[in-house]
């Protein structure tokens, strides 16, 4: 039996487009490009926090240019 997940994306992608997507499983949190997903990344509540902190600081704004 597969456990069902709720894929969050942001409310800044537009509808239908290509996006990213978040969820907890377990405990952890889980990201996936809608495009391609059954590639999924796995990491902890901690270490997404502490990248959304970045993303909110500006950190990683150079990829979006």
């Amino acid at each position: 039996m597969s456990v069902q997940i709720n894929w969050q994306k942001s409310s800044f992608s537009d509808t239908g487009a290509q996006c990213v997507e978040v969820a907890e499983r377990g405990g952890a949190i889980v990201v996936r490009e809608s495009d391609d997903p059954n590639v999924v990344a796995t990491t902890s509540r901690a270490k997404f926090a502490a990248f959304i902190a970045g993303v909110k600081a500006g950190e990683f704004d150079h990829f979006a240019k």
